[in-house]
């Protein structure tokens, strides 16, 4: 079962007390051959300091990618965190998804060859993500509807999702119109397939460039998978300032160009520069 090698790779930026959670769910996992990379876009000091006090007694390999604050760099950052990945799999998500225990096991359950996989999370009001502690996590009381019900409001379409066993779990996925989309914060893909279309396309800005990538992928031929009621994250409340009309607007335009010319390679990415037939 835990032949697969994945990097788990977990981007942050100045959020270390969501941080601390998430990395707190790394620990508690069902599958071994894993490793747990913080793709940091230039966060302070004590970041830094967050990660190293884990490094003492984490049960896989913790590494902490940065590079400095020059203001919204997250897809650069991931980039060098896909080259820097040990593991052969790579599973994204973000510093403010807590997973459940069986969260990594589930991803190299379903990975495939000539697939990307597509996850979703449970999202939780703020009330409840400043609640959740570390005994929360460890016991898995916070993946507990009825418990997360006290805390404050549960919207019904996440209690499914957390209520569902495997089988509930495969039929939702079938039959939900949410498209297998690549999501950042729950979704994998082979490292071999993201070296091809040359990673992230760091032009764009916050909205959508997870969605850009798997549309690349889609392009080069590798088709998705949906896992989203069986691979399951908390999304911990936050602010979202970095959102601007300008930059959904400049991501929306480059990718109608990935679709309309059907596009597979990024002049801007990991490699900066333009491969011929792409």
């Amino acid at each position: 079962m835990d032949s697969l090698g994945i990097s788990v790779i977990v981007s942050t930026y100045n959020s270390e007390a969501w941080l601390q959670k998430v990395l707190e769910g790394y620990k508690y996992q069902t599958y071994n051959h894993y490793e747990v990379i913080v793709a940091d876009d230039g966060s302070r000091a004590s970041t830094k300091e967050l990660i190293d006090s884990f490094k003492k007694d984490y049960p896989v390999p913790l590494r902490h990618i940065w590079h400095e604050d020059e203001g919204y760099r997250r897809q650069r950052i991931l980039n060098i965190a896909i080259t820097e990945a040990a593991m052969p799999y790579i599973l994204f998500t973000d510093g403010d998804c807590i997973p459940r225990k069986d969260f990594v096991e589930v991803h190299a359950k379903y990975a495939e060859e000539g697939y990307f996989l597509s996850g979703g999370y449970c999202k939780l009001p703020m009330k409840t993500s400043e609640v959740i502690d570390e005994d929360d996590i460890r016991n898995e009381r916070c993946f507990d509807v009825s418990w997360l019900k006290k805390q404050d409001k549960l919207k019904g379409t996440q209690a499914l999702k957390l209520n569902s066993g495997p089988a509930l779990a495969s039929i939702l996925d079938l039959l939900t119109p949410t498209n297998a989309s690549f999501n950042n914060c729950n979704s994998s893909a082979w490292k071999e397939d993201l070296i091809a279309i040359n990673g992230y396309d760091e032009r764009m800005q916050y909205g959508g460039p997870d969605r850009e990538l798997g549309e690349r992928l889609e392009n080069f031929g590798i088709k998705s998978k949906q896992i989203r009621h069986k691979a399951i994250v908390l999304h911990l409340d936050h602010a979202r300032g970095y959102k601007t009309k300008e930059s959904l607007e400049k991501n929306l335009a480059i990718r109608k160009e990935v679709k309309d010319q059907k596009k597979v390679w990024t002049e801007h990415g990991i490699e900066k520069k333009p491969q011929a037939n792409s």
